[in-house]
């Protein structure tokens, strides 16, 4: 357990949608194939408000966003328009470039509502940065998962725990979610080389140490652990193969710091693939 790093998030807020990040963080840039990690926390929106992020462009990676409650609306320039709901996973790969807008839908604006979830970033293998941008949702029912001794594990992405995701990643990756009934245990395998931990609820033990809630644990490869519950918890976990150094600017992620000018020049001279209908976008900040 010497070796384990905890990174404590950051505070952001991300167009009035308030945020912890811990990755990336000057302890650790990425954890397998992860280089970004948002953890959208619970918040009530009255009637006539809610999320709205304006169009904005990516480049070099996937996103990735799952919802516990509420939902949200997902356009992107290929033309993809999608209600996002609890459970659900929506997947964008940027490519070489892409755009989207996410926001509350019109009926939830009306009625208000509540919103809680995460939105992570995987950096593409090399070969595809430069490859077509694509969009795939994937209901939560299309999600496989297991349920023993008090353990319920859900498989976002990738493979893992004896279950593989439909996900579309494009290199070796875990993304789960584990519910563990008070006092039941889970063994955390090292069959990826990177691997973390985010609890994001209850209170548990990695084993006799206990993990602090909403801080992201890096476990040391090669090693097994125990997941104990102390009570009711949550808790989320990422790794797969890392990938080398990338370099992240804005929404920029790329291996070549050349690409990221490239897409911060065509961007701030509007020559971009554009999102169908929408006016609105977020500037290239300075």
């Amino acid at each position: 357990m010497s070796s384990l790093i905890l990174i404590q998030p950051r505070a952001e807020d991300v167009e009035g949608q308030p945020i912890l990040r811990p990755l990336p963080s000057a302890r650790c840039r990425s954890v397998g194939p992860f280089v970004f990690f948002d953890h959208m926390l619970a918040t009530d929106y009255a009637p006539g408000s809610g999320v709205n992020i304006r169009q904005h462009p990516h480049i070099g990676l996937s996103t990735l966003t799952y919802l516990f409650e509420g939902e949200l609306l997902h356009k992107d320039s290929l033309g993809s328009d999608q209600l996002v709901k609890p459970g659900d996973v929506s997947w964008m790969t940027a490519g070489r470039g892409v755009a989207h807008v996410e926001r509350t839908p019109a009926a939830l604006l009306r009625s208000g509502s509540r919103l809680h979830g995460l939105q992570i970033w995987l950096a593409l293998p090399e070969a595809d940065e430069l490859g077509e941008p694509d969009y795939s949702h994937h209901p939560a029912a299309s999600l496989p998962s297991s349920d023993a001794l008090g353990v319920q594990i859900r498989l976002i992405a990738g493979h893992g725990f004896c279950l593989q995701s439909p996900v579309p990643v494009r290199s070796p990756t875990l993304y789960a979610e584990l519910w563990l009934e008070t006092g039941a245990t889970q063994a955390i395998p090292d069959e990826h080389p990177e691997r973390a931990l985010y609890l994001l609820e209850g209170e548990a033990l990695l084993d006799d140490e206990p993990l602090p809630l909403h801080a992201m644990a890096v476990l040391p490869p090669g090693e097994t652990f125990t997941l104990s519950a102390c009570s009711g918890s949550r808790v989320m976990m990422i790794g797969g193969e890392p990938l080398g150094p990338r370099r992240m600017n804005w929404n920029f992620v790329a291996s070549d710091p050349e690409l990221i000018e490239q897409a911060r020049q065509r961007w701030a001279a509007g020559d971009w693939p554009r999102v169908p209908g929408e006016t609105e976008r977020i500037e290239l900040p300075r």
